[in-house]
């Protein structure tokens, strides 16, 4: 059966995400697939296309191995000339930092919200350096759109009656594609660790033969494995942040909740808000089992928020492109 296909300026909300893992997680979060539709000559994406709700949506993936806030603006300017793209997401994954104050584990979702100085992202390696040494991050980024931020308040507002429908729609995710379930699934509480900041990985692939005593003893506080979602300041560089310290201190001077790389480069050109699932901790106890499960969470928040956004709201937003 053929799928549907729908006119190419119906298409005013666009997802961009940086890895084939994440567009998977968002494919498979559709509530309708689409035909392909044809773009505009010398736009250098590949596209899916689907329904979310009350919108139709177009996803674009970042080139293999090609990460970064420039490919990122590359994708989203090909994107917005070839759609009538009127507000983003920029869904994937992210490196969380776990605070006494917050506590992120893995899996979670990091949302980026306007928090004091800032409009939620962050270039945390944009600035200069000022005497003694002293780097000081200059300008900022802009906010999301007004109706992305209107269905974020409403979601909460919302979460804080009924709860979160990520771990629902996580569910019906892995019942329709049956072949995502081991990968995709929560990996276990007992694979979450965070250890001291203070302390390095050892050279070993992955961390059997860290030292446990140096985790840091964090509160048992979780009744389930159901995801948290967090709002705030998401830092975005050119750079992996994978050092604990670094981590630390950035995320001190600043109020960082997440770190990722592509999020920069899209605030100025593509009005969007960044959704991240927490895949590691970003240090240098790095590695690649959470990240299927965070890229399905950052996916089923952002079906839940779209399916909250205005459609007339979206509609009577300029073109993202001017």
């Amino acid at each position: 059966m053929a799928l549907p296909t729908h006119p190419r300026d119906s298409y005013n909300v666009g997802i961009i995400c940086a890895l084939d893992v994440e567009k998977a997680a968002v494919e498979a979060t559709l509530d309708e697939e689409h035909g392909t539709v044809e773009k505009l000559a010398r736009d250098d994406n590949l596209y899916s296309f689907g329904r979310i709700g009350a919108h139709n949506v177009v996803i674009a993936c970042l080139p293999a191995g090609v990460m970064g806030k420039v490919s990122a603006t590359a994708s989203a300017k090909d994107m917005m000339r070839s759609f009538s793209i009127k507000a983003g997401l920029m869904v994937g994954i992210g490196g969380g930092v776990w605070s006494e104050k917050t506590d992120v584990r893995l899996g979670d979702v990091v949302v980026s919200q306007p928090n004091g100085m800032h409009g939620g992202v962050v270039q945390w390696d944009f600035g200069k350096m000022e005497k003694k040494g002293v780097f000081r991050r200059t300008g900022t980024l802009n906010k999301p759109p007004r109706p992305l931020l209107n269905a974020v308040q409403s979601l909460k507002a919302t979460h804080r009656r009924k709860g979160s429908k990520v771990h629902e729609y996580l569910e019906e995710m892995l019942s329709k594609y049956p072949l995502m379930e081991e990968e995709f699934r929560h990996q276990g509480r007992e694979h979450d660790e965070l250890f001291e900041s203070s302390y390095s990985h050892p050279s070993e692939d992955d961390c059997e033969g860290c030292d446990r005593s140096r985790l840091v003893q964090r509160p048992p506080s979780r009744r389930d494995d159901k995801p948290k979602i967090h709002y705030g300041n998401i830092a975005s560089g050119d750079e992996v942040v994978k050092d604990g310290p670094t981590r630390d201190r950035i995320a001190r001077e600043e109020g960082i909740l997440c770190f990722e790389m592509e999020a920069a480069g899209l605030m100025e050109s593509f009005p969007c808000i960044v959704v991240r699932g927490i895949c590691d901790y970003a240090d240098s106890h790095k590695n690649k089992r959470w990240q299927p499960y965070a890229a399905a969470t950052a996916a089923c928040y952002a079906k839940e928020l779209l399916g909250l956004v205005d459609r007339q709201g979206v509609g009577e937003l300029g073109p993202a492109s001017e």
